[in-house]
């Protein structure tokens, strides 16, 4: 019999001794201009499954999102166990693979456990019904006088009989029912409590087989020799820039088996990953000059000059009206955010095997169902000959190089006629990886001194796209045009109430291959409106954190701050006084943040609420800060596993403080020139602080998105921080020392008397 690993959709639709609850496939849902998702047209011409019992005892459950390390696969696993009535371990889930899966879209947004996990809870709980309903038939008893525990029907008089004998001989299928009874929350014994990550005891050990240790039986190696225009996808010189490779410069290596060449995707494979290595190092390519391209080396520049596409988001009122009214300020700001790298520890790879009859690639994807049809665009093929099987990999927490390596793989395998593994090298991944774009945002506020908020102006500009495939564009399969993708309007309305407000969202093309990252525009944009509601509370002489209390109508919102200033101790101050002159050389600072995660396109959706509060030091002289302590909130609705909320909370903050104290892309010349960890540093181990966890208790409440929402206080706060400590407000990060020094030399400058 085939193990559970093996099982595949057809094998379970035509099990004797099975169970399914399947939904008929979807016609894929056409995304929205400018917004991520497949073109693909593909439907499936099988049911797709959600859950699966056996007559030998298995639960499977199925969902269409992958686990990057955020531990779905524990807390899906909880909500179909809970429906069951059956322990936790019991569930095994299947997730991403696209032969096995349901199409469920790419994971993004924080979407799992608040979107696509909903059908999976109703067919657990239809199956649930269906058992029952096989054991009243069987005993002759009424349905509603059984109960169910540990894979057991139980009857009043205590007897038992499992869910695997009731299903044997029989093969039942059933779509999902959307209206069939699920618990109430009040009775959950599984959802809401501590549970062990299932993914992590073989992560601990070294047992688990990531997409990088893949082998199978005739597997070469392979590696790219990239273009020189690192880090661009459009452009006339894109799949056009090579003059010829001199394959006889490897021909005496060891091991070396094939160069492969199609526009300007180059190749070479060889029977041993450093012989591969070594040939990619060996090969002579020419390549044509490239045009100018434009300076990136003051990104706010670049984007503030770059044709953008302005789209009004919302205007209520007249919020020109208010400024320069008799007892009010008007504050105009602009803050910076700067290109960053998904940093993925380890660089992208890929396993491909390419054949007549089916085509598998071992991916670390995010979005198997995208990826499957790029393959299939880049190498001509259906899509239903593609499977695409979902491994874990080192994290992306958006589009790294996952999908482009899968693509590489593919082409060297079709030419090759055997599997190839391909991985990337670190200059590789980090030149070409899509970057988490430069983003300016301009706002203009206006403030009566009563502490009174008129008027709100909010401009964001965001050039960003999808970052096609590689090996689509190197090859010409796909052209190299510049795309506009809407995607900077993420949480680009302010939390904080204003009589006359207007958001303006201006859609870029990239200026260098960018595409989604944790928290996409929402992260930025949250900066923006948190330092400046700062910088009105300032202005208005008030205490930061109730000035934002006093200007948000959400009451979950002010619960959760409330809850987290009395866990971190907050103590009200006055906003309003001169900059600080203390004359100590290392400066005490408090700031507060708050943002809940909104997605999609605009108006889009709300994920969990958030909010920090960050006690640090700043050494003036050298300008290190250290973070001394992260008081972090969040609400999420109704919690699944209050462990795995908890690792996904420190996950956000430790990426946020590398983030904002740390990180960014440079540029020479137009390209990328971060090709290493020494050029792009991130968080180290001792530089972590305390990170104390506050988690609202709304058990109950429908639950939210927890992947994202907790990155985006965390760099307001660090430079509401700042400013506490310094006085000097901190509108660009990251907050290096060097940026440090340099913005308190700039404070302590007098201006020329014709900018004062």
């Amino acid at each position: 019999m085939p193990t559970a690993a093996a099982l595949t959709r057809g094998e379970l639709l035509a099990r004797s001794g099975c169970l399914t609850i399947v939904r008929q496939p979807l016609a894929p849902v056409k995304p929205a201009p400018g917004q991520p998702g497949s073109g693909s047209s593909y439907v499936q011409d099988s049911p797709e499954i959600f859950v699966a019992i056996l007559d030998d005892g298995r639960i499977l459950a199925f969902n269409g999102h992958v686990d990057l390390g955020t531990g779905i696969r524990t807390s899906l696993a909880q909500i179909v166990a809970e429906e069951l009535d059956v322990p936790a371990p019991r569930v095994k889930m299947i997730l991403g693979d696209s032969a096995r899966v349901p199409n469920q879209g790419p994971t993004i947004a924080s979407a799992t456990i608040q979107i696509s996990a909903v059908p999976l809870r109703f067919a657990a709980a239809q199956a649930r019904f269906v058992l029952i309903g096989l054991a009243a038939q069987r005993w002759g008893i009424d349905a509603a006088r059984l109960a169910t525990d540990d894979g057991y029907v139980i009857a009043p008089d205590k007897t038992r009989i499992g869910f695997g004998e009731l299903l044997q001989g029989q093969r039942i299928s059933l779509p999902i029912d959307s209206s069939v009874a699920v618990k109430d929350p009040s009775t959950y014994r599984i959802v809401g409590r501590p549970t062990p990550r299932v993914d992590l005891p073989a992560k601990a050990t070294g047992t688990l087989t990531f997409v990088h240790d893949m082998r199978v039986p005739g597997m070469l190696h392979g590696r790219v020799v990239r273009p020189p225009y690192a880090g661009h996808d459009s452009g006339a010189f894109v799949g056009k820039t090579l003059i010829d490779v001199d394959r006889s410069s490897v021909d005496t290596l060891p091991g070396v088996r094939g160069v492969v060449v199609i526009g300007d995707f180059v190749g070479v494979v060889a029977e041993r990953e450093e012989q591969a290595i070594r040939a990619a190092r060996a090969l002579r390519v020419r390549w044509r000059p490239l045009p100018p391209l434009p300076s990136l080396d003051d990104p706010a520049v670049a984007i503030a000059q770059a044709p953008a596409r302005r789209r009004l988001l919302l205007e209520e009122g007249d919020v020109e009206s208010v400024q320069g009214l008799a007892g009010t300020t008007t504050l105009t700001r602009s803050y910076v955010w700067p290109y960053q790298m998904h940093g993925s520890i380890g660089p992208s790879c890929a396993l491909a095997d390419y054949h007549d009859g089916r085509i598998t690639v071992w991916s670390g994807t995010q979005n198997p169902q995208t990826l499957r049809y790029d393959l299939s665009r880049l190498v001509e093929r259906e899509e239903a000959d593609i499977d695409i099987v979902r491994m874990e990999a080192s994290g992306c927490y958006g589009r790294n190089c996952a999908d482009d390596v899968a693509g590489d793989a593919l082409l060297l395998s079709r030419a090759m006629g055997h599997p190839v593994r391909v991985q990337l090298s670190r200059a590789d991944e980090h030149q070409w990886e899509p970057k988490g774009t430069a983003q300016v945002v301009d706002v203009t506020g206006t403030v009566s001194r009563s502490g009174d908020t008129l008027g709100y102006t909010f401009a964001t500009r965001y050039p960003s796209n999808d970052a096609p495939m590689l090996a689509l564009l190197l090859t010409g399969a796909s052209p190299a045009e510049p795309r506009v993708f809407e995607m900077g309007d993420r949480t680009a309305v302010t939390p904080y109430t204003f009589a006359h407000r207007r958001f303006v969202c201006h859609d870029l093309a990239p200026l260098v291959r960018a595409s989604w990252f944790r928290g996409v525009s929402a992260l930025p944009n949250s900066f923006a409106h948190d330092v400046f509601i700062d910088e009105l509370a300032f202005e208005s002489g008030a205490d930061p954190l109730a000035f934002r209390l006093r200007h948000l109508k959400d009451e979950r919102a002010v619960a959760l701050l409330e809850a987290v200033a009395e866990r971190a101790g907050w103590q009200a101050r006055a906003g309003r006084g001169p900059a600080r002159d203390t004359g100590e050389r290392v400066l005490q600072g408090r700031g507060v943040a708050y943002a809940r995660y909104v997605h999609s396109r605009f108006p889009g959706f709300g994920a969990a609420w958030s909010a920090w509060i960050v006690d640090l030091e700043v050494d003036t002289v050298s300008g290190e800060i250290r973070i001394k302590r992260v008081t972090v909130g969040q609400d999420t609705g109704t919690v699944i596993n209050p462990d795995g909320v908890r690792h996904q909370i420190h996950g956000n903050v430790i990426q946020t403080l590398s983030r904002t104290m740390k990180e960014r892309v440079r540029f020479t010349d137009g390209l990328v020139a971060s090709k290493e960890w020494g050029s792009y540093p991130i968080l180290t181990f001792p530089e972590l602080p305390p990170v104390d966890v506050v988690l609202v208790d709304r058990q109950g409440e429908p639950p939210l998105g927890a992947g994202e929402s907790a990155s985006l206080p965390g760099a307001p706060a660090i430079s509401n921080a700042l400013f506490d400590a310094t006085g000097v407000r901190f509108r660009s990060p990251p907050f290096t020392p060097d940026a440090v020094r340099a913005t308190l030399q700039a404070a302590a400058t007098p201006a020329p008397a014709e900018h004062r």
